[in-house]
C-alpha cells in the first residue's frame, strides 16, 4: 500500500490569518446582513407600486417610509462597523507578521547586498490594504449573487435567467482582463521597484555626482526606468479602462433591458408594475458586486503578486531557532578549513583558512588588495557564513549563536564606516538602553569624550542620516567606540584609522593597547605599521589564503627575509586556542 504523502505546515502568513478567522467571519456576517438590507428599496418600490399607489392608503405608506429608513440607519450603522473591523484586522495581521518581514528583509540584504530594502515592507502594505480595502468586501459580496438571482425568480424565472448571463458575460470580462493585464501589471511592479531602488542607490551619493558632474548619466539611467514602468502601467490602465468600459456597459444596459422585458411582462399581464420596477433594481445590485471585482481586479492581482513575494522571502529565510544558551564567551577563535564566497556568488574569495587566535590575543591583518581581509572581518562577526568548514568562538560554530545573545560581546568596526539617524550617545549604544557610564567609558577609551563635549548638544547631539554633519575621522571614532561599547571579548576593526589624523591614530592605539591589557581579543586589518606595533601576531592573507600566521616579530622578520621561516603545507600547525604561541607558519605563494 502506498504511503500517504507528508503534510507540510501551513505557511507564515496562512498561520496568521487563521488566527483572523474570528474577524473575517464578522465580516462575512455583517456582509450578508447589508446584503439582505440592500433588498429593502426594492421592497419598497414593489410595496409602494402595487399596494399603495392602488389603495391610495397615506398610512401604510408612511409606515413602509419608517422601515425603509430603519433599514437604511442599520444597512448605514453595520457599514461603519464592518469597516472598523477591517481597519483592525488589518493591523492584527501587520502585527503578526512585520517583525519577521523586517527580519527576512535584512537578512534578504546581508545574503544579497544592494537588494531592494524596501520592497518586502511595501509588499505588506499592499497586502494589508487588499486585506482592508474594497477588493475584499467585493469578494464577501459577490457569493450573494445566487441569493439576488433566486429573489428575482420569484417574480420572474426569463428574468432571472437574463440576469445570470449578464454576470456570466461580466464574469468573462473579469477573467479575460486578469489574462491580460496581470504579466503587464507584474513587469511595471517589478521596473517600479527597480527604478526607486536605482533613485535612492544614486541619490545616495549625491556628493560624488555634483562634484564630477555626473548628474545627466544618473538621470538618463533612472529615466530608462522609470519611462518604461510608466508605457507598461499605461498599456495595463488602457487595458483596464476598455474592460471597464465594456463591463459598465454591460451592467446598465442589463438593467435598462431588465427594466423594457419586465415592461413587457407586465403588458402580457405576467407581472406587475411594482414587480418590474423591483427586478430592475435587483438586477442592478446583483450585477454590482461582479462590476466592482472587475474594477478591483488591479488590486486583487497587486495583493496576489505581494502575497506570493512575501511568501517567498519568509520561505527562504526561516525564523532563527537557536538551542540553550551559551555562556558568555572569552574571545577564542577558530577557523577550520574556512572557504568563502560573497553571497550569491560561487566564486571563493578565502580559501581553506586554518588558524587559531586565543582569547585576549591581538592579531593584525596584512595583505595586498582583494587578498581577502574586508571579507575575514566579515566572517569572523558572523555576518557572512562560510561557504564551508567553521568559525568557531569558544569552540561553538558562530552561526549557531543567537545574535541577539552574542552581539554585546562583539566589537565591529566595518572599513564602510555608518553611523545611524540618532543622537551621539544612541549611536554609541547601538540602539539600545543608553548605559550613560558605559556610553562615556566606550567614547573615553576611544579618545573621544572631550570631543563629544565640544558638540552642540555633547553627547545628545544628533548626527542626522549618516553622520553627515561630521567628518570622516569624527564619524570613524564613534564608531571605534561604538565597536568598544560594553567592553566586548572580540573586537574586530576593518581599516579603522583610514580616515584618522595624528591624534586619531594615537587615541586608537591607545585603544588597542586597553583592550591588549585587559585581555580582549583584537583582530585588526590594517596597512600602518605603527597599528602592527601593538599586535601580539601577525596575519598575513594572500590571494585568500594564508600566507603567514604567527608572532608578530618572527613574521615580520621573514617578511623581511632577515630569518628563516618554518615551513608547513598545513596552516594547521597554527597554535590552538589557549595554547602558547608555537613556531612562525609562513605558506610560500
Amino acid at each position: 500500500m502506498a504511503l500517504a504523502a507528508p503534510l507540510l505546515p501551513p505557511h507564515e502568513l496562512t498561520v496568521v490569518l487563521r488566527t483572523l478567522r474570528g474577524a473575517l467571519a464578522t465580516v462575512a456576517a455583517f456582509s450578508g446582513f447589508l446584503n439582505l438590507l440592500m433588498l429593502a428599496p426594492s421592497l419598497y418600490m414593489l410595496q409602494v407600486y402595487d399596494r399603495v399607489l392602488t389603495s391610495r392608503n397615506l398610512s401604510t405608506l408612511a409606515m413602509l417610509t419608517l422601515l425603509l429608513l430603519g433599514a437604511f440607519v442599520l444597512l448605514a450603522a453595520l457599514e461603519v462597523v464592518r469597516t472598523w473591523v477591517l481597519v483592525r484586522l488589518g493591523a492584527r495581521f501587520d502585527a503578526g507578521v512585520n517583525a519577521r518581514v523586517f527580519t527576512a528583509s535584512y537578512e534578504h540584504c546581508l545574503q544579497q547586498p544592494g537588494a531592494n530594502a524596501a520592497q518586502p515592507l511595501h509588499d505588506l502594505n499592499t497586502l494589508r490594504q487588499t486585506l482592508t480595502g474594497p477588493a475584499l468586501l467585493t469578494l464577501f459580496d459577490a457569493p450573494w449573487l445566487p441569493i439576488y438571482l433566486v429573489v428575482i425568480a420569484l417574480f420572474s424565472v426569463e428574468l432571472a435567467a437574463f440576469a445570470a448571463a449578464g454576470a456570466l458575460l461580466l464574469g468573462v470580462l473579469a477573467y479575460v482582463n486578469e489574462r491580460l493585464s496581470k504579466p503587464r501589471l507584474d513587469d511595471a511592479q517589478q521596473v517600479g521597484a527597480q527604478a526607486l531602488h536605482a533613485l535612492n542607490s544614486h541619490l545616495r551619493h549625491a556628493e560624488v555626482i555634483e562634484g564630477m558632474g555626473m548628474l545627466d548619466g544618473v538621470r538618463r539611467r533612472w529615466f530608462a526606468l522609470h519611462q518604461r514602468q510608466l508605457q507598461l502601467q499605461a498599456a495595463a490602465s488602457d487595458q483596464a479602462a476598455l474592460v471597464s468600459g465594456l463591463t459598465r456597459f454591460v451592467r446598465l444596459a442589463m438593467q435598462s433591458l431588465a427594466l423594457g422585458a419586465g415592461a413587457y411582462l407586465v403588458i402580457e399581464g405576467r407581472m406587475t408594475a411594482g414587480g418590474m420596477i423591483a427586478v430592475s433594481v435587483l438586477v442592478s445590485r446583483a450585477l454590482s458586486p461582479v462590476e466592482q471585482l472587475v474594477g478591483s481586479w488591479r488590486h486583487i492581482v497587486s495583493g496576489r503578486a505581494a502575497w506570493a513575494r512575501l511568501r517567498t522571502l519568509l520561505a527562504q529565510h526561516p525564523a532563527r531557532h537557536f538551542g540553550m544558551a551559551l555562556p558568555q564567551p572569552q574571545g577564542a577563535l577558530k577557523l577550520e578549513a574556512v572557504s568563502v564566497a560573497a553571497p550569491g556568488s560561487r566564486a571563493l574569495i578565502l580559501r581553506q583558512l586554518n588558524l587559531a587566535i586565543a582569547a585576549g590575543e591581538s592579531v593584525a591583518v596584512l595583505g595586498p588588495s582583494g587578498s581577502g581581509k574586508s571579507t575575514l572581518a566579515r566572517v569572523l562577526v558572523g555576518v557572512w557564513p562560510a561557504s564551508a568548514g567553521h568559525v568557531r568562538l569558544d569552540g561553538a560554530d558562530i552561526q549557531r549563536w543567537d545574535r541577539h545573545d552574542l552581539g554585546p560581546h562583539l566589537g565591529y568596526l566595518p572599513q564602510d564606516v555608518e553611523l545611524f539617524d540618532g543622537t551621539v550617545a544612541e549611536n554609541i549604544a547601538r540602539f539600545g538602553a543608553v548605559d550613560a557610564d558605559q556610553v562615556i567609558a566606550a567614547a573615553g577609551r576611544a579618545g573621544l569624550h572631550e570631543l563629544i563635549l565640544r558638540l552642540p548638544q555633547g553627547y545628545d547631539t544628533p548626527l542626522g542620516a549618516g553622520g553627515s554633519a561630521l567628518s570622516g575621522g569624527q564619524r570613524q571614532r564613534i564608531a571605534l567606540a561604538r565597536a568598544l561599547y560594553g567592553d566586548p571579548a572580540l573586537v574586530v576593526l576593518d581599516e579603522p584609522n583610514a580616515n584618522l589624523d595624528e591624534q586619531g591614530e594615537a587615541a586608537l592605539l591607545e585603544a588597542l593597547r586597553d583592550l591588549r591589557t585587559r585581555g580582549k581579543t583584537a583582530v585588526l586589518i590594517t596597512h600602518r605599521p605603527s597599528s602592527v606595533a601593538v599586535a601580539d601576531k601577525i596575519l598575513v592573507l594572500g590571494e585568500g589564503a594564508v600566507r603567514a600566521f604567527g608572532p608578530r616579530d618572527e613574521v615580520l622578520a621573514a617578511l623581511q627575509g632577515k630569518a628563516p621561516a618554518a615551513s608547513s603545507t598545513s596552516a594547521a600547525a597554527a597554535p590552538a586556542a589557549g595554547q602558547p604561541p608555537g613556531p612562525l607558519v609562513v605558506r610560500h605563494g
